[in-house]
């Protein structure tokens, strides 16, 4: 009897595990038992049947510095992950966001046996940085499943076929119930809130932790009555609420939820102050105004400033998309908790103004979006890598 079509996803990280799961349930929604997964991932991938053969712990990195800290774990699960792609001889790898992990991956998979057909699910963000890229990638995968609709000329210039599916983070973000959350914290109907998000990576937490909460205390002494809710990410809970259970910086009516209630938390709050990422583009899409804040190790920012590989005035995704400064963007130097209280305060005081940008982000959102859903659009690409039924 002949074996079904095996598919292999790689996920170094949180954000990606849930494009792996939703990918996988795409799949099997077109082809149900005919096909066979296996992979690298994370507890959403595992929920779908999917355990993962390499730890993917300590991965989630950002930045030159980091990077090179955590070289020999990279090159230890980069080998381990190649060495059980080449075991196994999957019908196509779908390589999962990344970039520096799953190049080497795909670099070892493709060196070793060419005949395996690679995808990437998330390219590069070429057309901010590092244009490089796309010839690189053009000469190691097979396509590139596309999460941004102006990036295509980029990577087809060098042959690669691109398909954009959309943003599977503007599907998965659901209405919540603002009423329904204020109701079960206490948190008064006509009280103004706002959200904090300290990130999901470890790396994140070290760097954004405490100017996030000097920038909440600085704003709390102008507004004792501005209720804070938090939103703690799954990978870096027992961080977080270890440092909030001894922070006196923080008043003691804080509301500590988990991702479980984010969507109804988003739905409640009045504006959020949050460190830049996927959690951005998904506040967007709910339409939260939101002051947005990162921080890179010194000498990574400094290498990025030097080589200037900056080629966009932008850092957050929905503001690259719109070429306009909905989310107010605060970066490096510029992220200190003086600025970061000025942006938050010039929102709090301007009601209209919240109002206006709420309204622009669900635009720019909505076309941004593309036609259909990202993981269907993403499995039919997959399958004319697959042998037919």
């Amino acid at each position: 009897m002949k074996s079904a079509p095996l598919v292999y996803l790689v996920a170094a990280e949180r954000s990606g595990e849930l494009l792996g799961a939703d990918l996988i349930r795409s799949l099997r929604k077109r082809r149900g038992d005919d096909l066979a997964f296996a992979g690298v991932g994370g507890a959403a991938m595992a929920a779908e049947g999917v355990p993962t053969a390499v730890d993917i712990d300590g991965l989630a990195i950002i930045g030159w510095i980091d990077g090179l800290l955590a070289w020999r774990r990279v090159k230890e699960r980069v080998a381990l992950t190649v060495a059980d792609i080449l075991a196994r001889k999957p019908d196509v790898v779908v390589l999962i966001d990344s970039w520096g992990f799953m190049l080497r991956v795909a670099q070892g998979v493709r060196a070793a046996d060419p005949s395996i057909k690679l995808i990437k699910y998330v390219g590069p963000q070429v057309f901010a940085t590092r244009p490089g890229r796309a010839k690189t990638l053009a000469a190691t995968v097979d396509h590139l499943l596309s999460i941004v609709s102006f990036d295509a000329p980029f990577y087809t210039d060098f042959g690669l076929p691109v398909t954009f599916v959309g943003n599977p983070t503007l599907e998965r973000m659901t209405v919540g119930d603002g009423a329904a959350f204020r109701a079960r914290h206490d948190l008064a109907p006509d009280s103004q809130a706002m959200l904090v998000l300290f990130g999901s990576r470890p790396s994140e937490i070290r760097r954004m932790y405490d100017v996030l909460v000097a920038a909440v205390a600085r704003v709390l002494r102008r507004r004792p009555g501005l209720k804070i809710v938090i939103v703690v990410a799954e990978p870096v809970a027992e961080i977080v609420q270890a440092r909030l259970q001894i922070d006196t910086r923080m008043p003691d009516d804080i509301i500590i939820v988990s991702e479980a209630e984010k969507a109804d938390a988003f739905a409640a709050v009045d504006l959020a102050l949050a460190t830049s990422g996927t959690v951005i583009t998904e506040l967007a899409t709910t339409g939260v105004p939101t002051v947005a804040a990162y921080r890179l190790g010194w000498i990574t920012w400094a290498l990025i400033r030097m080589l200037n590989v900056m080629k966009s005035p932008y850092t957050t995704l929905v503001n690259m998309a719109s070429d306009s400064n909905l989310v107010l963007e605060h970066v490096q130097t510029r992220c200190t908790a003086p600025r970061l209280e000025r942006s938050v305060e010039s929102l709090l005081e301007a009601p209209e103004r919240r109002l206006q940008i709420s309204q622009a982000l669900r635009q720019a959102t909505d076309e941004m979006r593309g036609e259909g859903k990202a993981s269907d659009r993403a499995a039919e690409v997959v399958l004319q890598y697959l042998p037919t039924a």
